[in-house]
């Protein structure tokens, strides 16, 4: 490259992260796989419940991190109304197993309704209502190969020392939400809920272990792959 088209780039980029991407180009990339009537339904269930579900450009984003890992076993904390778990499931390998926990039954119950109406077969998917600290950590060291949280968010680091335990080397782990509205990244913000995921992505971001990225689709989805030693 050139000095002057050096210099135009250079002046680009400082560009860009002096006014960030536009709202057209966000909407744009957002909507980019589009959503069907199962999602939007999921959605509109959500809204009825007091449930906020991720964004479909998270749910887009989880989707291809569970093709890209190959998952089979998944873990998700948090299941909503199925916004999120069907999209683990619709990149996950088909004959892979959804564990979803979330301490509602109500909203377990409108979650199996979206991954059956999604044609999801019912031993795709297991339902276990409870506490996601309390479940999770029942389960099998190392067997997982994706583990997504979208719950409290003051338990997030907790969350985190499981999510280790829980993958084999290489699997992923992903946290919801953690950009709230500009929250996390403005100083004067010091709410528990605030404090609890800068507290999350700094722990992410300094563990050698972890190959992180943050990445600023929706609310926000902090991204981890375990590394492969």
């Amino acid at each position: 490259m050139g000095t002057a088209a050096a210099e135009h780039s250079a002046d680009h980029w400082e560009d860009a992260i002096a006014t960030g991407i536009d709202p057209t180009s966000w909407a744009y990339a957002e909507d980019y796989t589009g959503e069907d009537e199962v999602v939007t339904g999921a959605r509109a269930s959500a809204a009825d419940s007091g449930v906020a579900p991720i964004g479909p450009g998270a749910a887009a984003a989880l989707s291809m991190l569970a093709a890209g890992a190959g998952a089979k076993a998944v873990v998700e904390i948090g299941t909503g109304t199925g916004v999120s778990g069907l999209a683990l499931l619709r990149g996950m390998r088909a004959d892979g197993t959804l564990t979803t926990v979330d301490i509602d039954a109500e909203n377990q119950r409108l979650a199996r309704k979206t991954f059956l109406d999604a044609g999801v077969a019912s031993n795709r998917f297991r339902l276990i209502a409870g506490a996601g600290l309390d479940v999770v950590t029942r389960l099998t060291d190392g067997h997982y190969d994706l583990v997504f949280c979208d719950a409290d968010r003051r338990e997030n680091t907790a969350y985190l020392h499981e999510a280790l335990r829980l993958l084999r080397p290489g699997g992923v782990v992903a946290f919801a939400g953690v950009l709230t509205g500009g929250r996390v990244a403005d100083p004067a913000h010091r709410d528990p809920d605030t404090m609890a995921l800068r507290d999350l992505i700094r722990a992410v971001r300094d563990d050698d272990d972890l190959v992180s990225a943050l990445l600023p689709t929706s609310e926000g989805l902090l991204t981890a792959a375990k590394r492969i030693s």
